[in-house]
């Protein structure tokens, strides 16, 4: 089971909080999800280079507050303060119809958020450098973070061979089964020249590092699109 699902969204409400928070009935929880959808990928095209970890969205009434979580806070709010944030919150704005707050939070450790961690490696493959070096290079720099254990799977034709196949690497432990443990999700790909190449990486954090999230009346009714 920890194989086959996204480990996110099995352990959600049990050690992950939803990613979109808000509520809705049944005639508008299909356009909000969509919208959501829409503007994850937008920011995530626009802001391609600011090594954005997590995007949260909350709605209240006519309003939407995306909080963007990136190791490169410099690159999304810009050279003079609010100046590109203010850019961007007008851009959606426009597209959405709705008025849109961002906020910016820095990662601190992108060497063990597993979403940079794998994107990380997909920018060194496109870069032509060897994944097994990559793989390899990006697994010793988690462990000297801290981190309880990392696995990382890439597939594709690998090495520009022609035949796609698979290869991971796994240090520490990564108990995948057990929804109590600390488990960060990451996946990004790669475009070479012999096609896109995937990249999975699960991270087990310490189990004292993060408080288990609580959950009250409020969040248990908030509409998940994780």
């Amino acid at each position: 089971m920890g194989q086959k699902v996204n480990p996110i969204g099995m352990r959600v409400t049990v050690t992950k909080d939803w990613r979109s928070r808000w509520f809705a009935d049944k005639r508008t929880y299909g356009r909000f999800a969509v919208e959501d959808d829409a503007i994850r990928q937008w920011l995530k095209e626009r802001l391609k280079d600011a090594a954005i970890a997590d995007m949260v969205i909350e709605r209240h009434s006519d309003r939407v507050r995306v909080t963007l979580h990136t190791a490169r806070p410099g690159l999304v709010v810009g050279r003079k303060g609010e100046e590109k944030t203010e850019q961007l919150r007008r851009e959606l704005a426009r597209k959405t119809g709705r008025d849109v707050f961002v906020e910016v939070q820095e990662v601190r450790d992108p060497d063990r958020n597993a979403q940079l961690v794998a994107e990380g490696i997909a920018t060194q493959l496109e870069r032509r450098v060897s994944f097994r070096r990559a793989m390899k290079r990006a697994a010793q720099m988690a462990m000297e973070a801290g981190v309880e254990g990392i696995r990382i799977h890439v597939s594709g034709r690998l090495g520009g061979a022609e035949l796609a196949r698979r290869e991971g690497l796994r240090m520490g432990k990564v108990p995948l089964h057990t929804l109590r443990e600390r488990i960060d999700y990451g996946f990004a790909e790669a475009a070479t020249v012999a096609g896109r190449i995937g990249v999975k990486v699960w991270i087990c954090h310490k189990a004292d590092e993060k408080a288990t999230p609580s959950f009250g009346r409020r969040e248990r009714s908030h509409a998940a699109y994780a």
